[in-house]
């Protein structure tokens, strides 16, 4: 894994990058959550592909669950991919109420994830 830290006016964020799933439960998202935080970040940013497929089924509660973890700890979370093309209803609605917020945010490029 790799971290590529980028800094704003009010935020710190660290961009994961790897070849592997970063996130595949909610012991694994806190523990990045922690990670990050105890080098300085306010933010975490990975892509689609390094969070597990299971986190896109709202079915199993996986995502509801690591994203109250990201509000509870106050660490924000922006993942990029591109979720236009998504085919289930329920998680376009879903995507739809976290971008309303600031905590969680599904973005499509890395310029937006810095925003």
């Amino acid at each position: 894994m790799t971290i590529t830290p980028y800094s704003t006016a009010a935020l710190k964020s660290a961009h994961l990058v790897s070849d592997q799933i970063l996130m595949g439960s909610t012991e694994e998202a806190v523990q990045l959550m922690v990670d990050c935080y105890y080098q300085g970040f306010d933010r975490i940013i990975l892509q689609r592909e390094n969070i597990h497929t299971e986190f896109f089924d709202l079915k199993n509660g996986m995502a509801g669950e690591i994203l109250q973890k990201f509000a509870n700890y106050r660490m924000q979370l922006r993942i990029i991919g591109d979720f236009a093309a998504t085919p289930s209803p329920s998680l376009q609605a879903f995507i739809a109420e976290s971008n309303r917020g600031r905590t969680v945010r599904f973005v499509k490029d890395l310029e937006e994830a810095l925003q």
